[in-house]
């Protein structure tokens, strides 16, 4: 558990890199993967609207099951076993596609059963957070994770724009799969003390607790408002997680390298936003930092709306990179007051159901907005259907600036 060493101590240090290096490699792959649903399998925005869908299934389907059973184990060893599994599911990928049997339905199994992984690992990882650091530290910490996943949104589509141009996009997934080697291995020197796990599971045990966890959120914790929000927010970026690849790749016609370029500006964004966000934050107070941050992003939507209008070479890579930089600005500004607000008011026993029922909700949302979204955008078109997310941030900022949850500052 948490000792009174200053922080960043080295347990945080050797979490926050296992956390980057991963974090580089899921960029990679992101961008890898939509690019070989709209290049090599030669897909549709809806196509990549199932395979976005399909990512987030596993949260809606396990994903409160497993915050209670996350929260009844030690979180380390959970994070290292999910890592080699989520890099073995990985590598399945390219293997498939050298034996000339990769498909789009293959792809979605591959795909499903790397976001069940994944959602296991996340909930280890959250909740684990709260035991390396402080709770006057927490929000420092997550400030500095998200510095380092934002240098990784900037490094990740880059490098893999140039990946995917180089080696093709089922080869570029390989990166990935040896970073989340790279970060079991990192993980394991961690020297901390964890609760022992707790033998005495059931299945009605298991339902109370997950009903205990979904109360704590929706009924008295202070979290309510905030939840909401986000389920609002997540609606607006299943939208444009859908459209990005197919208004880049096929409308604005820019070329992997390019699609790189743009995402990296939006880990530029990220990266910045990660630096000021506790200054920001110390001058405008939790609430109103929040809402700030879901006005820059409504903007920026606007702004990738414009890119549409550019007619040379480079004007859509420089116009759409702005938006996206916008994007990862409010991105990297936001995340670290929302995830140390709710952290700080949540006990520790409570920590992986909280954090993995939101997450759940949150990527329900994804699941299934993204087909919707993907099928308006081929039958009404992009540029009106980047209109429509707009709109979804604005009515998410304004909903929260007329609540008294523009007035919370995180507690000490």
């Amino acid at each position: 558990m948490v000792g009174d060493e200053e922080f960043p101590s080295r347990s945080f240090l050797l979490y926050w890199r296992a956390n980057a290096v991963s974090a580089v490699g899921t960029y990679i792959t992101m961008l890898a993967l939509q690019t070989l649903v709209v290049l090599t399998l030669h897909g549709s925005a809806a196509q990549v609207g199932w395979l976005n869908s399909t990512r987030w299934l596993p949260y809606l389907v396990v994903g409160v099951v497993v915050g209670a059973l996350v929260d009844r184990h030690p979180r380390r060893p959970v994070m290292i076993t999910t890592d080699v599994v989520q890099a073995g599911l990985l590598a399945i990928i390219p293997l498939l596609w050298w034996i000339h049997l990769l498909s789009f339905p293959a792809l979605l199994v591959i795909v499903m059963a790397y976001g069940t992984a994944a959602v296991i690992n996340g909930a280890a990882a959250m909740s684990f957070l709260p035991r390396l650091v402080q709770r006057r530290h927490l929000q420092r910490a997550h400030a500095r994770v998200d510095g380092a996943d934002a240098v990784a949104q900037s490094a990740g589509p880059a490098l893999g724009g140039l990946l995917v141009s180089a080696l093709g996009a089922p080869l570029a997934v390989l990166a990935d799969a040896a970073t989340y080697v790279i970060s079991a291995i990192t993980l394991s020197r961690i020297d901390v003390r964890e609760p022992p796990p707790k033998t005495d599971t059931t299945a009605r045990k298991l339902v109370l607790e997950i009903r205990a966890g979904v109360r704590w959120i929706y009924r008295g914790s202070g979290l309510t408002t905030l939840a909401i929000a986000t389920h609002g927010w997540f609606l607006g970026n299943a939208v444009i997680g859908v459209v990005a690849a197919p208004y880049a790749l096929a409308t604005l016609n820019l070329t992997p390298f390019q699609f790189g370029l743009v995402g990296a500006l939006g880990g530029i964004g990220a990266a910045l936003g990660a630096a000021v966000t506790t200054r920001v934050g110390l001058l405008l107070g939790t609430g109103r930092t929040i809402i700030a941050c879901h006005l820059i992003t409504t903007a920026s939507v606007l702004v990738m709306f414009a890119a549409g209008g550019a007619s040379t070479t480079w004007t859509p890579v420089a116009v759409l990179g702005t938006g996206v930089g916008l994007y990862g600005l409010a991105m990297g500004m936001s995340n670290s007051h929302e995830m140390s607000f709710r952290q700080l008011l949540t006990p520790d026993e409570l920590q992986a159901r909280t954090n993995t029922t939101l997450r759940s909700l949150n990527r329900a949302v994804m699941v299934i907005a993204a087909p919707p979204a993907g099928l308006l955008a081929d039958n009404w078109g992009i540029r009106p259907t980047l209109l429509v997310a707009a709109a979804v941030f604005a009515a998410v900022a304004c909903g929260l600036a007329l609540t008294p949850f523009r007035s919370v500052r995180a507690p000490a």
